[in-house]
C-alpha cells in the first residue's frame, strides 16, 4: 500500500520564491531516497500557497525521507520563519 502526502504551505508574499527554492532542495534530496515514488512542488494561481505532494511506497519509506527533510530543516509539522500561518498537511493511503 503506498503512502503519501499534500501539504498546503501559507509562505508570506515576500518569501514565496525563496520557500519554492527550499521546497525544491528538500524534493531533490527526497527523491535519493528508498521507497520514493513521486515528488511535487506547486504553487496555487494566486500565488497565497505552495502545495508539495509525494508518494512513497510505504509509511515506513516516507518516515526515513522525511527524516532527511527534517535535517534539511523541513518538518510535516509547525511552522517555518517564512510561513505566516500553519501549514495544513494530510497524509493518503492508496487503496
Amino acid at each position: 500500500m503506498s503512502f503519501g502526502f499534500v501539504a498546503f504551505h501559507y509562505p508570506a508574499p515576500e518569501h514565496v520564491e525563496e520557500f519554492v527554492r527550499n521546497c525544491h532542495q528538500v524534493a531533490d534530496a527526497t527523491r535519493r531516497q528508498p521507497g520514493f515514488l513521486s515528488v511535487g512542488v506547486w504553487v496555487t494561481p494566486d500565488g497565497e500557497a505552495v502545495v508539495t505532494t509525494g508518494t512513497f511506497e510505504s509509511e515506513e519509506a516516507f518516515s526515513a525521507a522525511a527524516e532527511v527533510g527534517r535535517e534539511m530543516g523541513a518538518t510535516p509539522e509547525g511552522l517555518s520563519d517564512l510561513e505566516v500561518r500553519p501549514r495544513e498537511v494530510h497524509f493518503l493511503v492508496s487503496r
